[in-house]
């Protein structure tokens, strides 16, 4: 059952507030000190943004994929790594146990999730193992009601702060490909865990990535998601998280290119040259127009698409659209953006510089661009056949 529309633009208010007043004045100091305050995630825990997409049963706010991406949108006109703190257990690093965990394993993890209390972490990319998910070569042998896992992950979101891993690991070396690989649940404690340092990024400094390692890490069968039943499924679990996964961040991209259409028009109006607003000019209202025109069709792709998957239909081709679009526009209006600002758009002191370098993730991380149009075209392909 979704939010009436009074309570949605409420919530959507208050997050917008909440991003002007708190996050946005922290950005330049974030970025310089690569840390977000302790302050801010406690708000946010207050807020219950850990648990937008977690069921009320389990504590979080129950919002459907529409609500989801409204909220995001909101949020998204703050600098990308406030949002990806509270990312990956709205998304890939809960998604999986609310779709496919045991009730058992629900009831114990998405409570903490929900409140902020844990982290997830979405532990699939390896260091021969990207794009191609399918090539994961960490494993994961049967010892009795256990499993031994060995591997290393790489480019872990929010690996260094987490209590949680979702990982992947091959359980029938036999199978190739997608086929024998399950997903686990996987205490950040446990030991055979070895972090690496936290990677150095171009952007979205204070959203931490590392490398995990799993040297001889023992888990019980018990926390296969879903149960031995799932045993070898892990790949359709992680298939079905990023459907919405990538709406997610599809929406994050249209509150990201909302804020920099915000502030190049803004700029665009103060700034004057020969005489009046560079705002007059009709090649920099081409730029501002290019952007809106192409901000709006990205809102309304994702909005629609996440209505479609509220409806109960699989959203797959939609879904690797709406990411394939709204990635690559983002990427465009923050070189606008740049080139509206001038010099000053290329000087670390104007929001436009680092808002460059920080959407630039968003055309790799949760497939690429060019693997959403491999997504695109099999399935028009098989549309058609």
């Amino acid at each position: 059952m979704g939010l009436d529309a009074q309570t949605l633009t409420q919530l959507c208010t208050t997050v917008r507030r909440f991003a002007e007043e708190q996050l946005i004045p922290l950005e330049a100091q974030v970025a310089e000190d690569d840390l977000i305050p302790e302050s801010i995630i406690q708000a946010m825990r207050e807020m219950g943004l850990f648990g937008l997409t977690i069921p009320e049963e389990f504590g979080g706010l129950g919002l459907n994929t529409y609500e989801e991406c409204r909220v995001v949108m909101e949020l998204g006109h703050a600098a990308p790594a406030f949002r990806s703190v509270i990312g990956t257990n709205n998304g890939i690093g809960s998604q999986g146990l609310v779709m496919d965990g045991t009730d058992a394993q629900k009831a114990h993890y998405l409570p903490k999730l929900a409140s902020g209390e844990m982290i997830g972490s979405f532990a699939l990319t390896e260091p021969d193992a990207g794009s191609d998910a399918g090539a994961v070569q960490t494993r994961a042998v049967r010892d009795g009601d256990k499993f031994i896992i060995c591997g290393t992950k790489r480019y872990i979101t929010n690996a260094p702060s987490a209590q949680l891993f979702t990982v992947f690991a091959r359980t029938d070396p036999n199978q190739q490909g997608a086929a024998g690989v399950t997903a686990f649940l996987v205490d950040a404690e446990a030991d055979g865990i070895t972090l690496g340092a936290k990677n150095r990024k171009m952007g979205q400094q204070g959203a931490y990535v590392c490398d995990v390692i799993f040297d001889e890490c023992i888990v019980p069968a018990e926390q296969i998601i879903g149960g031995e039943k799932n045993l070898g499924k892990g790949f359709q679990t992680a298939m079905k998280t990023l459907d919405r996964g990538r709406l997610h961040i599809s929406a994050v991209s249209v509150g990201c290119a909302r804020r920099l259409i915000e502030l190049s028009t803004r700029y665009a109006n103060e700034r004057k040259q020969f005489g009046q607003p560079i705002a007059e000019f009709q090649l920099l209202q081409g730029m501002l127009a290019d952007s809106e025109a192409e901000c709006y069709a990205a809102e309304c792709m994702v909005l629609d698409a996440a209505r479609i998957r509220d409806g109960g239909a699989r959203i797959t081709k939609q879904a690797a659209c709406c990411k394939l679009f709204a990635t690559e526009m983002v990427g465009r209006v923050a070189d606008r953006a740049v080139q509206i600002h001038g010099g000053a758009g290329y000087m670390e002191e104007y929001a436009v510089a680092r808002f460059y370098k920080d959407v630039r993730l968003f055309r790799i991380y949760e497939g690429t661009s060019q693997i959403q149009q491999g997504i695109i075209a099999r399935n028009l392909i098989k549309e058609f056949s």
